[in-house]
């Protein structure tokens, strides 16, 4: 796992349990603190014994430029989480998205939404936003701080074919158009823990409603906008379901094995509770 900072990640703790419930005990996974200027030399300094590289903020997007090849999804989210080392050389995968489909498809929703809300415009959103357009979803709301620090999403947002609204972050009944509360079928929270806080209100104040919501934070758990949209009656995902089931995928594009998902599930949920 390289990325700045990583030294709270979970990663670790799900991949391990990967290989132990695989039998491949000479294998091993982590954590090591690696910025963007680093990562040029760090990759090139790697060895034939390595399998592969999970990648987290702020990897995933400068890591593209030193691979040897990437699948079509990262071309269309412009992020790449995870690196597999083969004779041809380096091959970015993301697994993002797969595994935020998983979580959704988890949490009941297996089908387009008609009215969603992110919140939120990094690698993250971007990769939601291929995840709407895989489950058949026509368009979506983007919470955002400021016009400019959109225009990766748009770009996004054009490539995978989810055409894209602008909100301001923040705004009462979520940005909802029109004159109605602001209803949603589905909320995604892609910022960090505590930066929804403000959505928690609206969801208790009755301001904002949703049946699905997903926080891709796992840690601190459950998150006040988790609490709220609990309260309020709506399905609940956490950014656990959605960091197992990326490492899950991680794990089977660096062993060639099926990923032993409820071993890792376990491992996590036990890291967790002790923290």
């Amino acid at each position: 796992m390289l990325g700045s900072p990583v030294a709270h990640s979970l990663s670790p703790v799900l991949h391990t349990a990967a290989y132990r419930a695989l039998g491949l005990d000479d294998w091993a996974y982590e954590a090591i603190e690696c910025d963007q200027e680093r990562l040029p030399g760090l990759l090139d300094s790697l060895g034939p014994e390595w399998a592969g590289l999970s990648l987290t903020m702020p990897l995933k997007r400068a890591v593209i430029p030193l691979l040897t090849q990437v699948e079509p999804l990262v071309t269309q989210v412009g992020a790449a989480n995870t690196v597999i080392f083969g004779e041809s050389g380096r091959a970015g995968y993301n697994t993002d998205v797969p595994g935020m489909i998983t979580a959704l498809a988890e949490a009941g929703l297996t089908s387009a939404p008609d009215s969603v809300l992110v919140l939120g415009a990094g690698a993250t959103a971007c990769s939601a936003l291929a995840a709407l357009r895989r489950l058949g979803v026509k368009q979506a709301t983007v919470a955002v701080r400021s016009q400019a620090s959109a225009f990766q999403l748009l770009a996004v947002a054009g490539q995978v074919g989810v055409p894209v609204r602008l909100t301001e972050f923040g705004a009462r009944s979520g940005g909802a158009a029109g004159s109605g509360a602001g209803g949603w079928q589905l909320l995604i929270s892609t910022v960090p823990a505590g930066a929804a806080d403000h959505y928690a209100g609206l969801l208790d104040d009755g301001d904002l409603t949703a049946e699905v919501v997903l926080d891709v934070s796992y840690h601190p758990w459950p998150t006040r906008l988790a609490d709220a949209a609990g309260r309020a009656g709506a399905v609940v995902a956490g950014g656990f379901e959605l960091l197992l089931h990326q490492a899950a995928r991680q794990a089977e594009l660096m062993t060639g094995r099926d990923a032993p998902v409820e071993a890792m599930r376990q491992a996590g949920r036990a890291a967790l509770s002790a923290r």
